[in-house]
């Protein structure tokens, strides 16, 4: 199988393309750019009464980078609701390095030192190109996702993609949009950021993955405290 530069990736995914392979053990990966596109409104996720109150209960703990490793293996086993998935070895190796050079990040879901879901992706500029979640108990893939919009909207992301729209992110705010559409948020979202940095304050400043970390939220808001349950229940319902 011939490795994947992470270099290509990030081109591919700078305008719009993706890669995928056709099953665990395929041997090759084809590149994606769908006509239609599944994107989460960071000011739009549905934050329902039974689901605030899971995310506020501190049920789970979720963490940032704690298992990226592990939570990628999880997402690219077949389980009994997956029968089949799209991460081959060249893909999953790729991730590997991009985790390593700071672009690809995860979410974690802990239940006690269980390791009870999470998601993983890609983050460039503003924009956070979801990969894949998976759950191993009731929620966890739906605190990770809240666990990430909060995260960035901390950190100033403007584009949150979800690849393809499935019923599951509809419930949780995803729209559908065009591929042309979708073009006009990713260059927006990419715009300006080459030669910057997070912290010099500019409006065309990247996304700061970390800045909920030291407490800072949206438009520079302190969050007080630790990431608790209920300070993502906070960032989601804070308007802009």
């Amino acid at each position: 199988m011939t490795a994947l530069d992470p270099q290509l990736v990030l081109g591919a995914y700078a305008v719009g393309v993706f890669p995928m392979a056709d099953s665990r053990d395929a041997d090759s990966v084809y590149w994606v750019e769908p006509r239609t596109r599944a994107v989460m409104p960071l000011d739009g996720f549905h934050l329902s009464r039974s689901l605030r109150k899971v995310i506020v209960s501190d049920r789970f703990r979720v963490t940032a980078d704690r298992a990226f490793r592990e939570v990628l293996t999880l997402c690219a086993e077949s389980a009994d609701d997956r029968p089949e998935t799209w991460i081959n070895t060249g893909i999953e190796q790729v991730f590997v390095r991009l985790h390593e050079m700071g672009f690809a990040h995860s979410i974690e879901c802990w239940d006690g030192d269980r390791l009870a879901g999470g998601l993983y992706g890609l983050a460039l500029g503003r924009a956070f190109f979801g990969e894949s979640m998976v759950s191993r108990a009731s929620n966890a893939s739906k605190v990770a996702l809240a666990g990430l919009v909060a995260r960035l909207r901390a950190g100033g992301f403007t584009l949150l993609d979800c690849q393809f729209q499935t019923s599951h992110l509809a419930s949780l705010g995803a729209v559908e949009i065009s591929r042309e559409n979708y073009v006009v948020l990713l260059s927006e979202a990419l715009s300006g950021v080459v030669g910057t940095s997070a912290a010099s304050g500019s409006r065309d400043a990247p996304g700061d993955f970390f800045a909920l970390d030291r407490g800072v939220g949206p438009d520079s808001v302190v969050v007080s405290g630790p990431v608790s349950g209920q300070v993502i229940a906070q960032l989601l319902t804070q308007t802009s």
